[in-house]
């Protein structure tokens, strides 16, 4: 992406940095090979909201059939959350009972996200949980560096 797409991309709006920073990842991933996700191997990815509160980044991501052992939630180098499962929608079949129909969307075999996280993230602070299909991220922020440097005058 050129400086000029960029910072016409931006408009100083500091949620379309975030959101740049958030997706850095994918977005290299789409400049190198723009028909692949930058999840290989057979892996597609997770529908994700991210939203930017004031203390916090909180992710939301629809993982339905999926329970929370069938995820793994990770920081790779500091500063790439990675969201992964591997797990499969369970189909009960009792007896000589079988399904006529399986029209429920299943979620895909191998899922992945990878998410490039600001320099103000709290990487030793984050949480997950799973609830009724949802998977919720919570990535608590560092407070705010001080502007101000005392120099001593000699």
């Amino acid at each position: 992406m050129s400086r000029a797409a960029a910072a016409d991309s931006f408009n100083g709006d500091i949620g379309g940095v975030v959101n740049h920073l958030l997706n850095f990842p994918e977005t290299i991933a789409k400049l190198v090979s723009p028909h692949e996700t930058h999840e290989s191997n057979g892996a597609s990815s997770i529908p994700v909201d991210i939203l930017d509160t004031p203390k916090e980044y909180i992710f939301y991501m629809d993982v339905p059939g999926l329970s929370k052992s069938d995820i793994q939630v990770t920081v790779e180098e500091e500063n790439t959350l990675v969201i992964r499962s591997s797990g499969k929608r369970k189909r009960e079949e009792e007896g000589e009972c079988k399904y006529l129909r399986l029209e429920r969307r299943a979620p895909p075999h191998k899922v992945q996200r990878k998410f490039r996280l600001p320099e103000n993230s709290n990487v030793s602070a984050i949480t997950a949980k799973c609830e009724n299909g949802v998977l919720t991220v919570l990535l608590e922020k560092l407070p705010p560096k001080s502007k101000t440097v005392q120099v001593a005058i000699s």
